[in-house]
């Protein structure tokens, strides 16, 4: 598709939160939010997206930064994924999210681009969903009407569409902090190595006592409108010795979990076959990061 130059519009820079808050009030329906723009302003340039006022939220400190707790990590919607990446309280604690992170993009888009911005883009194959679905996150989120807290996996409603409304604004994503003997992992099926959009996705967060699973989390990205939690699968893991059968049985469910489309980049079947796979993968590797950590 031929990309044009961007169209006009007015280029708002708050400082505070409520400053950003008075702006979408004012210009509501005209007006869009800006963090890193790797996606909205190539949605501009296509004629996607024709705002009339872009506000700016870079100059607001308090949505930036990684910082973890008793409670567990805090990240600000304007972290960019290079940051992410970077972290060694990420890295070390909350793995699934460096998984994915280290596999989206180019190094040039994730020195830009958010993780608020990924996350309200809602598109159904955002890396960073499926993993903070598994890692039991939610989103904090603010507006006129005041503040709200949602899980991650009630705030999309549809594909490219999320729970958050014109006047408000997601300012943190909320981690709780891992139980003892926890551990995830993140797969990404691509067509290419890098910078390609998922096929399928699939995050898995288990926990182990004495190597029997306690604790199961399954996410699924880029199978469905939205990514999405596969309750089936968890149940089939809680109770049991995880060994290859045992892991295997349970991700036979997953394909069945999923409603991917047929598209010029892979077939239905093709995906439900794949998410099977890497459930499989995902939840062996995640056990064997348990037993490494010992």
């Amino acid at each position: 598709m031929f990309i044009r130059r961007l169209p006009a519009f007015d280029y708002h820079t708050p400082a505070t939160l409520p400053e950003a808050l008075a702006l979408m009030g004012r210009y509501n329906g005209t007006a869009r939010l800006i963090a890193g723009g790797t996606d909205l302003l190539l949605a501009m340039k296509r004629r996607e997206a024709a705002p009339e006022h872009l506000i700016s939220l870079a100059a607001i400190e308090g949505l930036k930064g990684i910082s973890s707790g008793k409670e567990g990590l805090r990240i600000g919607s304007l972290t960019t994924l290079a940051e992410i990446e970077s972290s060694d309280i990420i890295k070390k604690g909350y793995a699934p999210l460096h998984d994915a992170v280290r596999v989206m993009a180019s190094a040039q888009v994730r020195n830009l681009a958010t993780i608020g911005g990924n996350l309200c883009s809602a598109v159904p194959s955002a890396d960073t969903a499926p993993p903070l679905i598994a890692l039991a996150a939610s989103v904090r989120i603010n507006g006129q009407a005041g503040e709200r807290t949602v899980k991650i996996e009630d705030f999309f409603t549809g594909a490219k569409a999320c729970c958050c409304g014109q006047e408000e604004i997601v300012t943190d994503i909320l981690v709780p902090k891992p139980e003892a003997l926890s551990a995830g992992c993140y797969l990404k099926l691509m067509r290419r190595h890098a910078m390609d959009l998922a096929l399928v996705g699939v995050a898995a967060c288990i926990t182990l006592d004495k190597g029997r699973c306690t604790a199961a989390r399954i996410a699924l990205g880029a199978v469905a409108p939205t990514p999405i939690r596969a309750p089936e699968v968890e149940e089939r893991l809680i109770g049991k010795t995880l060994n290859e059968t045992t892991v295997a049985e349970a991700a036979a469910t997953a394909g069945t979990q999923c409603r991917p489309i047929t598209d010029i980049r892979a077939s239905l079947e093709y995906r439900c076959s794949m998410v099977e796979v890497l459930t499989r993968r995902a939840v062996m590797e995640a056990a064997k990061r348990i037993t490494e950590a010992r």
